[in-house]
């Protein structure tokens, strides 16, 4: 069983999130909605550990291939539904990009297989009727 804790720690929304390891992330709400800046938002953690997992699987799949990645980066967009009390995430698109001695279309299939396969975070997110999308920037 996975147990985290989060205890508010700055004005009324900010929160910090320690794991069993000690690791933190904080949070927070929009300024619009009362918060103060002091964290990232909720929704965007998500954002967050769909890169994370996504990263993972890729790397793992990339090194069982023999391939010299100098530097990963990804950039993920993400829009939300329009004007509903709860709005989940609609559509995400996710740039991989890459640095180093990497096939593209090694890269290109390691990224398939992660999102369409491996990540759980991308499972839960299309469970809740998010579009994902994604593509590959090689620079060598």
């Amino acid at each position: 069983m996975i147990k985290v804790e989060l205890e508010r720690v700055h004005g009324d929304y900010g929160f910090k999130g320690t794991d069993a390891a000690g690791h933190e992330v904080l949070f927070d709400s929009s300024s619009e909605h009362g918060g103060n800046n002091f964290g990232i938002r909720p929704m965007q953690s998500l954002l967050f550990a769909l890169g994370s997992c996504s990263g993972i699987d890729i790397v793992s799949i990339l090194k069982k291939q023999k391939q010299a990645i100098s530097s990963f980066k990804m950039k993920i967009e993400g829009e939300r539904e329009d004007a509903k009390p709860i709005a989940l995430w609609k559509t995400i698109h996710i740039v991989f990009e890459f640095s180093g001695q990497v096939d593209e279309e090694k890269a290109k299939k390691a990224c398939a297989l992660s999102i369409e396969k491996y990540c759980s975070v991308a499972e839960t997110l299309r469970r809740a009727g998010a579009q994902i999308t994604w593509s590959t920037q090689i620079n060598h």
